[in-house]
């Protein structure tokens, strides 16, 4: 299989089983979605690509996955606060005085560009332990639309569930 240059998508051609055209392959909160588009069905190598492209958009959507090339993380078992790029953490930091203070925030991280990632934290001792966990989802959920041009819809609807029964 060769690379198409676009993500989720691969070449196939295999003359002994008269077999060329695209692999579609989509993947997000363990659900997964395949399909293979003919060139020969499609007309030709380019209008099938288009179609293949057009197919991985739906599948895309349909899983509530953003349309994008980047790298999109669903769930991971070792995340613990439930929200992806929201995490429980406790920061070291130096006082004027020099001496070395310790603080319990929670850390926001986002993909800010290309080999770039953007951080910042709300304390937990300055907002209350509730209050800052709301404010550090609002703001990884603002870098999602800055990024995606909407939130990913599937994993806050969970979240902010938990928020308002608390």
């Amino acid at each position: 299989m060769s690379q198409s240059h676009h993500k989720g998508i691969s070449r196939i051609d295999c003359p002994q089983k008269r077999m060329h055209g695209w692999y579609v392959r989509v993947q997000f909160k363990n659900e997964k979605r395949a399909k293979f588009v003919s060139d020969q069905k499609y007309g030709g190598k380019e209008a099938a690509l288009q179609k293949a492209l057009e197919f991985r958009d739906k599948m895309m959507e349909e899983l509530g996955r953003p349309v994008t090339e980047c790298v999109i993380i669903g769930t991971n078992p070792r995340n613990k606060s439930g929200v992806v790029g929201v995490r429980r953490t406790v920061k070291r930091y130096r006082g004027k005085n020099g001496q070395v203070y310790f603080n319990e925030v929670y850390e926001v991280t986002w993909n800010a560009g290309r080999e770039r990632r953007g951080r910042t934290s709300v304390s937990i001792k300055k907002y209350g332990e509730r209050e800052a966990f709301r404010r550090a989802c609002a703001i990884r959920r603002q870098k999602e639309q800055e990024l995606y041009g909407k939130p990913v819809v599937g994993k806050w609807a969970d979240v902010l569930g938990k928020l308002c029964a608390a």
